[in-house]
């Protein structure tokens, strides 16, 4: 609503926890969330425009609108890993659809 009600017409607003976090620490602070280890992660080689890190530049919505992240990004995190906990009913049916159509 904030957008609608203060935004511009045409300009695009990045709405972010405002955490920049690099591949690793997102991945450190996933693995903490869902109390898991380093032993679930398969790395990968890095591919060409590989990004590094994860950040979404919040500052124009929060100068020219007043936005703020309601929601700590840790607590965020925890929050989704819990929701997906408790709902697997919802997204399982999704997981195995998605691996027949492959």
């Amino acid at each position: 609503a904030l957008v609608l009600d203060k935004g511009r017409a045409g300009e695009v607003y990045n709405i972010g926890g405002g955490a920049e976090l690099s591949n690793r620490e997102l991945t450190e602070r996933l693995l903490e969330a869902c109390d898991a280890d380093w032993d679930r992660v398969d790395l990968v080689a890095d591919r060409k425009g590989h990004d590094r890190r994860y950040s979404v530049d919040i500052k124009k919505i929060s100068e020219e609108l007043g936005y703020v992240p309601s929601v700590p990004f840790d607590r965020g995190l925890a929050d989704t890993v819990a929701w997906y906990r408790d709902n697997r009913d919802w997204w399982e049916p999704l997981k195995v659809r998605a691996a027949l159509h492959r």
